[in-house]
């Protein structure tokens, strides 16, 4: 199957599509609301991902699979420039639309693999799933993980907490469990126990799902030397898009 060679304005009205169909409830968005570029409208609707009924816009069937995989790529950057790439999260957020056209499928779930199939953005929306968290695949790979994933022993620092739990959350704060903080898994059962700062802390699988880590020592020399240089190739053609 060819992959599709859309244009940037193109994959934007994608995404704002589906946002709105999926998040908002939104079955069709007028053309007003969105100004699309008229050129920008054609491509999608010659392509077979847009219709145009009526003064508004539909996203097709092939145009849902299409806007999907953008959505998730532009997250999926999001959460590696700051999960991994340790960018502020204001420049994260610019910089995400644009780092997303080239993070191009295949590329997409290994990043997505290695991050531990995160579920979320930074600001808490929906990462559409992809075929690699689908089989679980490349699970050795992983540099940010789940804690109910790890096994005994194995330690990180939280890369991030996943949850809409607000007594849960300020419970963690009190504890000490925010990003940053280093942690070691104990024990998986019959609770999931940890060091977190001077102490330990038991919490059932569903806690310790939401909790991530970044692993210590989680990619071989070998393997991490190929990461960066793929970082780095994407960094430099970013910057020459800019």
């Amino acid at each position: 199957m060819t992959e599709l060679e859309l244009t940037e304005p193109a994959e934007e009205l994608l995404s704002a599509l589906w946002i709105a169909r999926e998040e908002k409830g939104d079955d069709h968005v007028p053309v007003g609301e969105l100004s699309p570029d008229p050129t920008t409208v054609r491509e999608l609707v010659e392509a077979g991902l847009v219709k145009e009924i009526s003064g508004a816009l539909h996203l097709t069937a092939a145009g849902t699979t299409e806007a999907a995989g953008v959505v998730r790529r532009e997250r999926l950057a999001e959460r590696l420039l700051e999960d991994v790439l340790k960018v502020s999260d204001a420049v994260a957020t610019e910089a995400a639309c644009r780092f997303e056209h080239l993070l191009k499928r295949g590329i997409d779930d290994r990043i997505c693999t290695l991050l531990g199939h995160p579920r979320a953005c930074p600001h808490g929306s929906p990462i559409p799933e992809g075929e690699c968290c689908r089989a679980g695949a490349g699970e050795a790979s992983r540099v940010v993980s789940a804690l109910a994933d790890l096994a005994p022993g194995q330690s990180g620092v939280i890369a991030y907490i996943q949850s809409q739990r607000r007594d849960f959350l300020q419970r963690l704060l009190t504890m000490g469990a925010i990003p940053g903080a280093r942690v070691a898994l104990q024990q998986r059962s019959p609770s999931y126990v940890f060091d977190l700062g001077h102490g330990q802390v038991a919490v059932d699988e569903e806690t310790a799902r939401e909790i991530y880590i970044r692993l210590d020592g989680a990619l071989p020399p070998a393997r991490r030397k190929g990461l960066t240089g793929q970082l780095r190739r994407l960094r430099l053609r970013h910057a020459r898009k800019s």
